[in-house]
């Protein structure tokens, strides 16, 4: 696979997820066009709405570093089946690049592989359309 490298970044972070509530720890491993990874991981917080999913942690790491040419993203969870973004997240990333790779993968190894392009259709198109400043 070509993104096992990815997978096994985000495997290693979800490790030091801060997930007391749900107890359901997220890895995120985010790729660049010039092959840096910079990992996040979920941080929960008692009121929901606070939670950091570990894919905005991840950009973030990259952002805060000066890096927004992101090429893939690989997520890897305690699941029963590889784990989608939540919307959140998905426009987030598609703020950077709407035709992302995202992979998904279980701590178990099942990996699917999604063009963020087909989880996300038209992030553009709504009341700020025409007003992007990217």
């Amino acid at each position: 696979m070509q993104y096992s490298k990815l997978v096994e970044v985000a495997r290693e972070v979800r490790a030091k997820a801060y997930a007391p509530y749900s107890e359901f720890a997220v890895g995120a491993a985010l790729q660049t066009k010039s092959c840096d990874v910079y990992a996040g991981c979920n941080v929960e917080n008692l009121s929901f709405g606070l939670t950091l999913c570990a894919e905005r942690s991840a950009i973030a790491s990259a952002i805060a570093n000066g890096v927004r040419d992101f090429v893939a993203i690989a997520i890897v969870a305690d699941s029963k089946q590889p784990p989608l973004p939540c919307g959140a997240c998905r426009q987030v990333m598609a703020e950077f690049n709407p035709n992302l790779t995202v992979v998904s993968a279980t701590v178990s190894g099942e990996v699917q592989e999604f063009l963020l392009a087909d989880l996300l259709p038209h992030p553009d198109q709504g009341v700020l359309e025409g007003r992007r400043h990217v």
